[in-house]
């Protein structure tokens, strides 16, 4: 394993800097936190060039007023409501706790990432961090989280929405507080004039409805296009924005019960099927490969928007009573949405004696009342439904009580493998190719032997031992 952790020093550097978001755009014109405070993986950036590691201060523990002190890290300096929700979990903790004190650091976002990949190579890393759902279980294996002292029992007990668990090889690792969820924004009354059923959560669209419905508003020549599903965003928006399309067509990114290859997931006819329906949306004119913006839908010049919850308050104040939060399509195995944002975890770097009281400060920002505190202030989807109970826009008859359904149903976090950087590239290497045209068997194989050989050079990433 230490071979293996030198070896992977570039990488988790790489995985941080390319998946740190909320759950999930990414890269060029993707909404990021101060337009709209959302899930991490809708504020990803695209991996960037390997920085320097060097190594940033990092408090150790120590003993003050007869408290020990535990260091917290997150990724928030740049978000105030989220930030200050955190400083009160601290507050609350800390005024209760009579053997730990929690002391917070924060980071703007953009450069969160470069501290805690360098902190995670120079051992300096504080007790608690914050860490992006798709990044936790590269941790794990790389031994810079430990497991959580909790079981899957107890969190089903507590009602946490699994997909907001971050697991490694059967253990927990990490537990987030809120989420966000992919669906399709629509009007009311253009679906009611061009007589187009109004899908729910219990009877969605089929392929044959939804493929019906973008031919009547192409055809109706009234739109620039008829539905935009962000094709310009780069990054991580593609395997968390696309990939829950080929899983409701049957495929997959990796086969889930080894993790060990991606031959029929990702290159079987179930995923050649989604292949060619995605690629024609772009060759038959129905979607924008490449849009100026993604102002679209809001503009009226499309009727149909495929993107996250963060934009649901723009739609309502632009749409009101007209508009449409709607699941995504059944394209044969049941609606699907990407999930897991940002998740609290506690580092292999926290001394013994301070590691208990960093159990005990994660664990508690997963009661209701702090999970509906964190929901209220950024408008971020609660993640148990005792929570959204408590909130006015996540409680039943709430605007947004949508997306908690649809986050509850649908949700499928994406692959928890520490190889999972190499799926997410190869993913939007084969996307892109198939968008503009290019081969789709090619382009499936080629992505499925870019992750096999990877998975073949780090002895399977832990997995099958």
């Amino acid at each position: 394993m230490k071979n293996q952790q030198k070896w992977w020093v570039g990488i988790v550097l790489l995985v941080v800097l390319a998946l740190a978001l909320a759950a999930c755009g990414g890269g060029t014109n993707t909404p990021t936190e101060e337009a709209a405070p959302t899930e991490a993986a809708a504020e990803e950036e695209a991996p960037v060039e390997e920085p320097a590691a060097e190594e940033p201060a990092a408090e150790e523990p120590a003993a003050v007023d007869g408290k020990t002190t535990l260091g917290l890290w997150t990724h928030s300096a740049g978000n105030p409501n989220e930030l200050g929700v955190i400083e009160q979990w601290v507050a609350d903790f800390n005024a209760q706790s009579e053997q730990f004190e929690v002391v917070i650091e924060s980071f703007p976002q953009e450069s969160y990432n470069d501290s805690v990949a360098a902190a995670s190579v120079a051992g300096s890393l504080p007790c608690i961090i914050d860490l992006d759902g798709p990044t936790v279980s590269n941790f794990a294996w790389s031994g810079y989280v430990q497991p959580l002292p909790i079981t899957e029992a107890e969190l089903d007990e507590m009602g946490i929405l699994d997909n907001d668990i971050g697991r490694y090889n059967g253990e927990i690792y990490s537990v987030g507080q809120f989420d966000v969820a992919l669906l399709v924004y629509a009007r009311k009354s253009i679906l009611d004039q061009y007589g187009i059923r109004i899908p729910t959560i219990g009877e969605p669209w089929t392929l044959d409805e939804f493929q019906a419905a973008l031919d009547t508003l192409k055809d109706s020549g009234e739109f620039e296009y008829a539905f935009d599903v962000n094709a310009g965003y780069t990054g991580e928006w593609w395997p968390y924005a696309y990939s829950p399309w080929l899983q409701s067509f049957g495929g997959d990114l990796i086969n889930r019960d080894t993790y060990l290859d991606a031959e029929g997931a990702l290159n079987g006819p179930e995923a050649a099927a989604w292949a060619e329906w995605f690629q024609s949306l772009f060759t038959e004119g129905y979607v924008p490969a490449t849009p100026a913006d993604d102002q679209g839908f809001l503009q009226g010049r499309i009727p149909l928007w495929y993107t996250g919850s963060w934009s649901a308050q723009a739609v309502l104040d632009q749409y009101g009573d007209d508009a449409l939060f709607l699941p995504p399509p059944d394209f044969g195995n049941g609606p699907v949405i990407g999930a897991g944002s940002w998740q609290m975890g506690v580092t292999t770097n926290c001394p013994e004696d301070a590691t208990p009281g960093a159990f005990e400060f994660v664990l508690s920002t997963l009661t209701p009342e702090n999970i509906a505190f964190m929901s209220e202030a950024t408008g971020l989807i609660p993640t148990s439904l005792a929570a959204a109970d408590l909130t006015e826009d996540y409680a039943e008859g709430g605007p947004f009580r949508s997306f908690f359904d649809m986050a509850e149903a649908f949700a499928l976090v994406r692959p928890e493998t520490p190889g999972y950087l190499t799926i997410s590239s190869q993913f939007e290497q084969a996307g892109l190719s198939i968008r503009d045209g290019g081969n789709i068997q090619d382009g499936l194989d080629d992505a499925v032997d870019s992750i096999e050989q990877d998975i073949e050079d780090n002895s399977g990433y832990g997995f099958g031992n």
